[in-house]
C-alpha cells in the first residue's frame, strides 16, 4: 500500500521548503501557502491585479540561480515575514535579513538583498511579487507536484550517488509504489487522505534537479540522465484536487 511520506510548500518560489505536519487541499488549489511569492529578474510584465501564468524564466529560479540553494529562507505565513540568512563558516556570524513581504518597506529590504547576492545574474531590479489567489508554479494550471520516492532511489542508480529527494521540490513525497508507476498513471484519480486528486501530467524535469538543495552545487546531471536511460526527463506527475480533504503524512494513496 502507497502512502504519504511527507509534504512541503514553497512559499517563495526558488527558496528553502517548509515540511508540512498536513495540508487542508481546497479544488483547483494548490497545496495552501505553495509558491505564494517569486522575486521578479528583470521586467516581466506581472500585474497583481489581474494575474497570469509566467514561466519559470521571468524569476530567480535554481535552474539558472543554483546560488539561492546555499540561503536558508524561513517564511512565516501569519505576519508574511521572510526570513534570509546566508551561512558563513568562514565567518563568525551568518548574515541574516527580514522583511514583511506585506508592506513596501520590507519588500525593498529583501529586494536590497537579491540586488547584492545575485548582482551578476540580474536583468533589472529585482522584484517581489505576489497577487491574492495567484500561485508561481511551473505549468500554467494550480496543480499538487507528486514524487515517488521510488523513482528517486532509481534515479541514485543511474547516477551512482546519493540524490536528495528535495532536488525534485515536490509537494507530496510517496513511498510504496514500484520506480516510475507515477508515469503510468496520467488521467487516473488519486484517493490521498481525505482529497481526491485527478493526475494530469508527467514532470518534465529541469537543470534545476541538477543542484544539491544544501550546499547549492551543481554537481548531477539528472535530466541528461534520464534520457540516456529511459528516452525520456520525466520524474514525478502533478494532480489536480478534485475533492477537498485533509492530507498528513503516513495517509494511505489508492488509484480510483
Amino acid at each position: 500500500m502507497a502512502n504519504i511520506q511527507s509534504i512541503y510548500r514553497y512559499p517563495v518560489k526558488g527558496l528553502t521548503p517548509e515540511r508540512l505536519p498536513r495540508a487542508m487541499l481546497q479544488a483547483g488549489q494548490t497545496v495552501p501557502g505553495d509558491r505564494l511569492y517569486a522575486i521578479e529578474n528583470g521586467p516581466s510584465g506581472f500585474d497583481p491585479a489581474a494575474p497570469s501564468y509566467l514561466s519559470k524564466t521571468h524569476f530567480l529560479m535554481l535552474m539558472k540561480n543554483e546560488r539561492l540553494a546555499s540561503l536558508r529562507a524561513t517564511f512565516d505565513q501569519d505576519s508574511h515575514t521572510l526570513t534570509i540568512t546566508v551561512p558563513s563558516p568562514d565567518r563568525p556570524g551568518d548574515e541574516t535579513v527580514s522583511g514583511d513581504l506585506r508592506t513596501a518597506t520590507g519588500r525593498a529590504k529583501i529586494e536590497n538583498f537579491f540586488a547584492t547576492h545575485c548582482a551578476d545574474e540580474l536583468r533589472g531590479p529585482p522584484k517581489i511579487l505576489h497577487a491574492d489567489g495567484h500561485s508561481f508554479s511551473d505549468v500554467a494550471r494550480k496543480v499538487v507536484s507528486i514524487i515517488n520516492l521510488a523513482s528517486v532511489a532509481a534515479v541514485e542508480t543511474m547516477v551512482g550517488a546519493p540524490v536528495n529527494p528535495l532536488r525534485f521540490r515536490g509537494n507530496v513525497y510517496v513511498e510504496g509504489w514500484p520506480a516510475w508507476s507515477e508515469l503510468d498513471l496520467v488521467g487516473r484519480e488519486l484517493k490521498i487522505g481525505g482529497a481526491r486528486l485527478k493526475v494530469v501530467k508527467r514532470i518534465i524535469r529541469c537543470a534545476a534537479t541538477n543542484v544539491d538543495p544544501d550546499t547549492g552545487a551543481r554537481d548531477l546531471n539528472i535530466p541528461q540522465t534520464l534520457m540516456r536511460n529511459l528516452d525520456h526527463g520525466d520524474c514525478g506527475i502533478y494532480g489536480e484536487v478534485i475533492e477537498a480533504g485533509e492530507i498528513a503524512p503516513g495517509n494511505a494513496i489508492e488509484t480510483v
